[in-house]
């Protein structure tokens, strides 16, 4: 039976890959990004985060059967923080009441394999206390500073990770049979790597980084039938889980330090 998905980041990458992939199995997708979608916002706002959920609700009728948070920047900025952090849980938190008219109901949001890379403790604090503000003048100071300045990606991918763990078993989403998890890719190909990925040396370099011992740098289209599964109706018991979809970087660096 073809489902109805919402899509954040839907006009590149990982986003695009997935909603293409859903589409074909002649399923419903309301795309949104910054162009080319169905529902064009600016996450890094409160207008745009209202917005968001004023016209889902409008496009859909008033439900929908998932929510695929995927919309986030990697670039080390503030706003960095505005997509990653508050506009990832916006878009969870603002959707979750279209999902429970579902018979199936599923969301998902992306971390990343940064997650496990040095982070700023002070900003990670500050977006899991929800404080946005503090949070935005944390990350101009680590901004300015060149050594700290990718701090910024790694902690955003950390704080959700984080949230999607304590919110995931709450009564709002495990005790509304809402399955909430997240995804961590490895180095994948998309436009947000690009810059990256320009010459063979350049890819030498941050596979150094970022050890993929499984099949090297990834397509989208890798993540997307991940994503795919995880908010399809044979997923009813992941909870709160972060999977991990980076060619074996995280058994690499961190090994058995999970137990």
């Amino acid at each position: 039976m073809a489902r109805t998905y919402v899509i954040t980041g839907a006009a590149s990458g990982i986003g695009k890959a997935t909603k293409e992939l859903l589409e074909s199995r002649d399923n419903k997708v309301i795309g949104v990004d910054l162009h080319d979608a169905d529902v064009t916002v600016d996450l890094t706002t409160a207008e745009g985060r209202t917005a968001l959920v004023d016209e889902v609700t409008r496009l859909s009728g008033g439900a929908v059967d998932a929510v695929l948070a995927i919309a986030g920047l990697a670039i080390p900025a503030p706003k960095t923080v505005s997509v990653n952090f508050f506009g990832m849980v916006a878009t969870l938190e603002g959707l979750r009441p279209l999902l429970l008219g579902s018979g199936a109901p599923r969301a998902v949001g992306v971390s990343s394999m940064a997650s496990l890379h040095p982070l700023d403790d002070e900003l990670v604090a500050h977006m899991t206390a929800g404080d946005e503000t503090a949070a935005l003048a944390r990350a101009e100071v680590l901004a300015k500073d060149p050594e700290l300045r990718n701090l910024i990606y790694s902690s955003t991918k950390k704080a959700f990770a984080q949230w999607v763990r304590r919110s995931a078993p709450t009564p709002e989403w495990a005790g509304a049979s809402i399955p909430l998890n997240a995804v961590a890719p490895g180095v994948i190909e998309t436009p947000m790597t690009s810059g990256m990925l320009t010459t063979e040396q350049a890819r030498t370099d941050l596979l150094q980084l970022v050890p993929m011992p499984l099949n090297g740098i990834a397509q989208p289209i890798v993540v997307a039938r991940l994503l795919a599964w995880l908010t399809s109706e044979e997923n009813t018991h992941l909870c709160g889980q972060v999977v991990f979809v980076d060619g074996g970087s995280d058994a690499v660096i961190r090994g058995d330090t999970t137990w």
